[in-house]
């Protein structure tokens, strides 16, 4: 299999990168996905979360309340290492599992893409063949913030604050999709990365059995 992984900043457009990643042939494997399995209510994570963050993160019906919890952790940089140490680790052995599923019914001939949003703060970026960067500008990851998710732009900056820089994400990229446009400039972009990624899964042995012509769908920045 040819994996590569995808990351970049909050409301960078990742979500709909991978939608049109996936219309164009690859497997998706999404890291935020796999983080809601691992802190589900009574799962290790989950404990270690409300043991050290108390049962004030929690919904009324017992499980993470990512919202709440997002709004502790964004502000506070340990808090953030507390978290990601919890998580981390057992997201990562989850893709593994997942990742094996995959080869078993791909055969190993194809491109996963996994969304993983925190990849250089994971230093996991050399663990991939290629790194895929979705990138804007951080004005407008804020505008994109307060329209979409409405929450305030003191909010919106610490949010990005909290992530590695535009700058160190870039550092690692293979690979850039520039996303500060409007959707047909993204799918025309996601087209050229699209084929660049197949050029090189094919000369590494590992191209898709066969490529998917799906119709594109119109919405959203993601």
């Amino acid at each position: 299999m040819y994996l590569v992984a995808l990351t970049g900043g909050i409301a960078s457009g990742k979500s709909t990168v991978c939608r049109l990643l996936r219309e164009r042939g690859a497997h998706i494997l999404d890291s935020d996905v796999l983080a809601r399995e691992v802190v589900k209510k009574g799962e290790p994570a989950w404990r270690e979360i409300v043991e050290h963050f108390g049962e004030s993160v929690l919904t009324p019906q017992g499980e993470i309340d990512r919202g709440r919890l997002a709004s502790i952790v964004f502000s506070d940089p340990e808090e953030i290492a507390f978290l990601n140490r919890v998580t981390h680790p057992r997201v990562f052995q989850l893709m593994g599992e997942r990742l094996q599923e995959l080869e078993g019914l791909t055969g190993g001939r194809a491109v996963v893409v996994l969304d993983i949003p925190l990849l250089v703060e994971a230093k996991a970026a050399h663990l991939f063949q290629m790194n895929l960067v979705v990138d804007a500008p951080p004005e407008i990851q804020v505008q994109r913030l307060v329209a979409e998710r409405g929450i305030s732009e003191e909010e919106a900056w610490a949010r990005i604050n909290s992530q590695a820089t535009r700058e160190d994400r870039l550092r690692h990229a293979d690979l850039v999709i520039e996303n500060s446009g409007t959707l047909a400039d993204l799918e025309r972009a996601v087209d050229d990365a699209w084929k660049e990624i197949v050029s090189r899964a094919e000369k590494a042995g590992e191209s898709p059995k066969q490529e998917s012509s799906r119709p594109r769908r119109r919405d959203g920045s993601g």
